[in-house]
């Protein structure tokens, strides 16, 4: 089905939107709010309020704003704080708004040949590099992506010798990781969603604020594109930062894991 979902962001790439149903919404997103299943807690919630059907398009953060600029989405979900608001300064995001967070880590093979459990962020970047420990990326320009690029700067600019692009959305990287037995970062929802599918791989590093992913949804600007759904994206941007979005946000994935997998912005109790 994500083959599927995929296949399609990238025809819609190549082809721009038709103006169509005013009952129907499109969604691009990421692939972290896809593969750790918070969609399937939101998206029918939505459609059942206001009696409307959204095609949602996971694809990483930087696909989904180019999605954005070439008119083929009606509304962003997407994580990448600095294209988002380059999206919003050149004209194309009507506005930037806050929706929910979670954070980072860093997992890996569970014996952990570059020494990195519950080490220093920093410090754990360092034995990476200088163990030439296998390193799977993202590489599709995903918030996830850059992230990780920021982190390498951060922390020396050098990158492992045996580091490797996925150019896949989170949860295949996670099982090419797996296979490679290499060091990768994730978004903590979708490592808790699929942890146990991933026997042989182990959550190293966590818990340091420079890990923090906030994400945010952008309504398209409809001076650039006035043939959108303008009207239910708007309804679907209250929605999702009202009491209804935010509480089943809030509690999502509390059932299974004891914790929400995101962390509603807008109202936390």
């Amino acid at each position: 089905m994500r083959k599927v979902i995929v296949l399609f962001a990238l025809l819609l790439l190549a082809f721009p939107l038709l103006a169509g149903d005013p009952s129907r919404l499109t969604l691009a997103s990421t692939t972290s709010t896809l593969d750790s299943g918070l969609f399937d807690a939101l998206i029918p919630a939505f459609e059942k309020k206001f009696s409307c059907k959204v095609k949602v398009i996971a694809v990483g953060t930087g696909q989904a704003l180019r999605l954005g600029r070439d008119g083929n989405a009606d509304v962003l979900l997407v994580h990448d704080p600095e294209g988002e608001k380059a999206f919003v300064n050149e004209g194309f995001g009507r506005e930037r708004l806050s929706v929910m967070h979670n954070a980072f880590a860093i997992v890996g093979p569970s014996q952990d040949p570059a020494k990195i459990r519950r080490q220093p962020l920093d410090i754990a970047f360092e034995r990476i590099v200088a163990t030439g420990a296998p390193f799977v990326s993202r590489g599709d320009q995903s918030g996830t992506h850059k992230k990780e690029l920021k982190l390498w700067s951060l922390f020396g600019g050098k990158k492992s010798s045996a580091y490797l692009e996925s150019g896949s959305g989170m949860e295949a990287t996670l099982r090419i990781a797996l296979e490679r037995q290499a060091y990768t970062l994730t978004d903590m929802a979708t490592w808790l969603a699929h942890s146990k599918e991933l026997d042989g791989l182990s959550l190293l590093v966590e818990n340091d604020q420079r890990l923090y992913n906030p994400y945010s949804v952008i309504l398209i600007n409809p001076a650039k594109y006035p043939d959108l759904n303008h009207p239910l994206a708007e309804k679907f941007v209250q929605w999702i930062r009202g009491k209804e979005g935010q509480k089943i946000i809030r509690s999502f994935g509390v059932d299974r894991f004891g914790s929400p997998l995101f962390f509603p912005d807008v109202i936390t109790r």
